[in-house]
């Protein structure tokens, strides 16, 4: 097109400019609604599935596979049956020689909202929130956990951050801090949120000692200690109960009833030449066989709970779809609107040797362009939104969600955007069309 034809463009969209704007700012909100839902579907699901990382089983005592995962691996709430000393002790004389690693872990304590795990060296060294990490395989391609600064936990008392925790909480490798029974989500699930005073395990004092460095999971936003020490702050809280006069407690101190662990993450070991797959299900079988445990495959957890949300999913981006049809029918409505006040303008362009079919094209790229604007500011907002979501997710359930546009998805969305809005000035274009250089051309008045 002539640059006399942009311009005819450009006087016609700022002659109108709130029209204009409100029209823009409408088709904004449906591209940035469809393009937010799409990226945090897709983005969740990869989230989830780095939280799990390279296990294959999480056993537990919770009431079901899903809640021991969303439990154990995603800090929804800590599990409230534990596994006894004389439990754990019989599941690793009966299962452990059968997994490449066997990894118990203790959830129900918190320092500023942030949950710690109480585990052993073996989660640093074998286990990844990185699926792909094969610990026994010296050519994996996966990566382990990473150390933004410090060192891993290897004596009582120590604690690793994750780097969301570290950064949410300002702490330093070398400070000192004190972990909170509890957590917020467990007493607000009380009701107890208002007026409950958190007991502090002020007797002992955890020294930081490293920082991850962000893996994208969930355990990005935890604390990372030994389950010696966490064993010993419970023992003392019970002895003290049993007799105030108590002012100390050891590793010796510690009964059967203080050795409690709340998961146990395990991958399956397997022989060379021989697949994973293979192997799971005799496992799987035989821990399913004792119904005191409950036993999750944290990926078929995952597919599971997708395959629940994936109808709402489904809802949610027919509603998208629908909003930007409504925002074509607003494009529409604010062209065939104004081409009612236009029909002198148009006549005049019909006498200067606009042909009819110039007149409708100007209309048509007149729809696309405003299309085009609102597909460009929706996109902004997309990307300002899904961070906005990601927060709050990261904030809400501790799921930490990198928000990533898929090049394709967006293209496809931002051109439907471009054809929807040029398919709105159809009508408009066919009004110019069918205008008459005679009749909005008779002196006004």
């Amino acid at each position: 097109m002539s640059v006399s034809d942009l311009t005819i463009i450009r006087r016609s969209l700022s002659s109108r400019m709130f029209s204009t704007v409100t029209t823009v700012i409408t088709v904004a909100v449906a591209v940035t609604l469809m393009l937010t839902l799409l990226s945090m579907r897709d983005s969740g699901r990869a989230a989830f599935e780095r939280g799990t990382g390279n296990m294959h089983l999480l056993i537990s005592r919770d009431s079901s596979p899903l809640v021991s995962v969303l439990n154990g691996v995603f800090y929804a709430d800590p599990p409230a049956r534990p596994i006894d000393a004389a439990k754990l002790a019989q599941l690793r004389n009966d299962y452990e020689a059968a997994f490449s690693f066997f990894v118990p872990t203790q959830q129900g304590d918190s320092y500023r909202g942030m949950p710690v795990l109480a585990t052993t060296e073996e989660f640093f060294s074998r286990f990844s929130p990185d699926p792909d990490f094969n610990p026994d395989d010296p050519e994996t391609e996966g990566e382990p956990w990473a150390l933004a600064e410090g060192e891993f936990f290897d004596a009582p008392f120590e604690v690793v951050f994750g780097a969301t925790a570290a950064a949410e909480t300002g702490v330093n490798v070398g400070d000192g801090i004190f972990v909170v029974h509890g957590t917020e989500v467990s007493r607000k699930a009380a009701d107890l949120a208002e007026q409950f005073s958190p007991h502090v395990h002020k007797d002992f004092e955890y020294t930081v000692v490293g920082i991850l460095e962000p893996s994208g999971s969930s355990h990005d936003r935890a604390l990372f200690t030994d389950l010696t020490s966490s064993w010993i702050i419970h023992a003392h809280d019970r002895r003290q109960a049993e007799d105030p006069t108590v002012t100390a407690t050891t590793v010796n101190d510690l009964t059967a009833e203080d050795v409690l662990v709340t998961g146990i993450y395990g991958r399956v070991a397997t022989r060379a030449g021989s697949s994973v797959s293979a192997a799971i299900p005799a496992i799987l079988a035989q821990l399913r066989a004792d119904p005191s445990i409950t036993v999750a495959q944290p990926k078929e957890q995952i597919d599971t709970l997708f395959e629940i949300v994936g109808s709402i999913d489904q809802i949610l981006i027919a509603m998208a779809a629908a909003v930007m049809v409504s925002s074509g029918i607003a494009i529409m409505l604010a062209l065939y609107n104004s081409m009612e006040q236009r029909r002198r303008q148009v006549a005049i362009l019909r006498v200067l040797g606009c042909s009819r079919g110039r007149v409708v094209a100007l209309v048509l790229v007149e729809s696309a362009l405003l299309g085009l604007f609102g597909a460009l500011l929706g996109l902004a907002g997309a990307l300002v939104g899904s961070q906005i979501a990601a927060s709050a997710l990261r904030a809400q359930v501790g799921l930490v969600v990198e928000p990533v546009f898929d090049p394709g998805l967006t293209a496809t969305v931002a051109g439907a955007t471009v054809i929807l809005g040029a398919l709105a000035g159809l009508a408009p274009a066919v009004l110019a069309y069918r205008t008459s250089v005679s009749r909005n051309l008779r002196p006004i008045g």
